[in-house]
């Protein structure tokens, strides 16, 4: 991350990189943004912003001006961003002025960030998390997260579409449309899937419309967009970043998650976002379970010596560029000077899923929905059955089967039957990544993250990797998907590592290392389609 000024605490190993792409004349100063400055919003990372930021060569405001005139200008094709924060520039002024008089509070200083239209912001934006249901609904406070994000002096830029309800409504929903945002589509080719249900957090990420974005986890929900989107998504173990004000589906899959462009911007986001909220007890078990200081973690060395373990099964000979990329990392993780490890294949727990996981979703579901919406302010729906109603008497052309399934339960997370679905999904799910983990005395374990994109609507065409999240997310352990390259056509393809509990600093450090070697990401061109 280059050398940090030891008053402010900012990197400003990427200053070089700014002025080589820009140097603003007084005109582009007022105006805020002009074309060398769009041109770097594409690329520039978090570092970089930093570094022109601390040098004065740059503001905050110059850059959300930036990003906000990126979004006018590109969003209309993409829809990823649901709306823009009124308040955003007036933050960033605020930003600017702590810096001249104090020095940045942290390294998201004046950084730009795209929230998941889930969150809670006490402010004129809403949370709908894509429902028009929820369009009157005036949350009271800001979600944990968004606190901490002002707290380290970042912008709250605006929110993203995402799948309506985080894709657990029904059956039908494309990946990433909502009835208050409409379809988003993928940048590198717009009539494809930008997977979900972090759709406009993905998206937002890979065309620079921020930043950095945040989603939400609770099966492949971060690493999916960002793996079609060629950008980095870290799943952080269960209760490293609070849920507090998050609109949930369960409390024991649900994790907000970053995702960039680079794994150091990821990386920064998330130490910015962990903390313990007394609201969610699951973050004082992670409290310290990070180091201090993420310089630490971001090693180009970090996959020598360590032993890597290969899951091949049910990916392999599905699909030949996934194939051809998958071989290509495993030839760069033993360049690196892993001992790379084959068979590490992590064992199917879909019987699990389908007798135990299932049962126990749906009651959470109906326990932690009816709870987020007696405590929401405003006028919308106060329970589970009132939004069925809402539904039923709003019909737009998609079902409704997970809400009706979840209010069958009695929602009652103390009840004995409950309890042992859940127990058995998750020991299960640990036991399926840790006996793999011991066996081969393994550090992580590779798999490639998904298939490329597919088109819009035809989503389940990739249901045969919906394998490879479904265990850390019911496990609540860490994955990281980090681009590994490009299929024929050019659709992005991610390699993920996955790990055991609270082992996401070393995961990070592996996918730093492997990104730090290969480069492999590339800008979106926007190619209208592919067939």
């Amino acid at each position: 991350m280059g050398t940090f000024n030891r008053r402010t605490g900012l990197a400003a190993a990427g200053l070089a990189a700014v002025v080589a792409v820009t140097s603003l004349s007084p005109a582009a100063a007022t105006a805020g943004c002009d074309a060398a400055l769009d041109g770097l919003l594409e690329r520039a990372t978090v570092v970089d912003l930093q570094a022109a930021m601390h040098t004065r060569r740059l503001s905050s405001e110059q850059v959300t001006r930036g990003y906000l005139l990126r979004i006018e200008r590109l969003n209309p094709r993409l829809n990823a961003v649901v709306r823009v924060n009124p308040d955003a520039v007036a933050m960033a002024r605020r930003s600017d002025a702590q810096r001249r008089a104090h020095g940045a509070r942290g390294p998201l200083e004046g950084i730009p960030v795209l929230l998941k239209e889930n969150m809670n912001t006490a402010d004129r934006q809403g949370t709908t998390a894509g429902a028009k249901a929820l369009l009157d609904a005036k949350p009271a406070a800001d979600a944990f997260l968004v606190a901490r994000l002002r707290a380290a002096g970042a912008v709250i830029l605006g929110k993203a579409n995402q799948s309506e309800w985080s894709n657990f409504r029904g059956s039908d929903l494309p990946d990433g449309w909502s009835a208050v945002g409409g379809q988003t589509h993928n940048p590198y080719v717009l009539d494809r899937s930008p997977a979900g249900s972090s759709s406009g957090s993905a998206v937002s990420a890979a065309a620079g419309l921020a930043a950095v974005a945040i989603g939400t986890d609770t099966d492949g929900s971060v690493v999916y967009p960002a793996a079609v989107t060629s950008t980095v998504g870290i799943r952080p173990t269960l209760g490293l970043v609070s849920r507090g004000g998050v609109v949930p589906i369960t409390g024991r899959h649900d994790t907000p998650g970053p995702i960039a462009r680079t794994v150091t911007d990821a990386a920064l986001t998330l130490w910015a976002l962990q903390g313990v909220d007394p609201a969610d007890p699951d973050t004082a078990t992670a409290a310290g379970t990070l180091p201090g200081d993420p310089r630490t973690v971001l090693n180009r060395d970090a996959l020598r010596g360590k032993r890597i373990g290969l899951w091949r099964e049910g990916h392999a000979g599905v699909d030949a560029d996934v194939d051809r990329v998958f071989d290509a990392a495993v030839r760069q993780l033993r360049d690196l000077g892993a001992t790379v490890v084959e068979g590490a294949d992590v064992p199917d727990i879909q019987d699990v899923a389908n007798e135990h996981m299932l049962p126990a979703v749906l009651t959470e579901f109906k326990h932690d929905l009816n709870a987020y919406l007696a405590a929401t302010p405003g006028t919308h729906p106060k329970n589970l059955r009132e939004l069925i109603d809402y539904y039923d008497r709003n019909p737009d052309g998609f079902d409704h089967v997970l809400f009706d399934m979840a209010d069958k339960t009695d929602g009652d997370l103390t009840a004995p039957a409950y309890r042992a679905h859940r127990e058995a999904t998750t020991s299960a799910a640990r036991r399926a990544i840790d006996d793999v983990l011991a066996r081969y005395r393994l550090d992580a374990i590779v798999t490639p993250t998904s298939l490329p994109a597919p088109v819009i609507g035809r989503e389940r065409d990739s249901a045969p990797f919906a394998k490879t999240t479904t265990h850390s997310a019911a496990a609540g352990y860490p994955h990281v998907t980090v681009p590994a390259g490009y299929s024929a056509n050019g659709l992005p393809l991610g390699l993920s590592f996955l790990g055991t509990r609270f082992t996401d600093a070393r995961l990070i450090g592996f996918a730093y290392a492997y990104e730090q070697a290969t480069h492999a990401r590339r800008t979106p061109h926007y190619l209208p389609t592919t067939r």
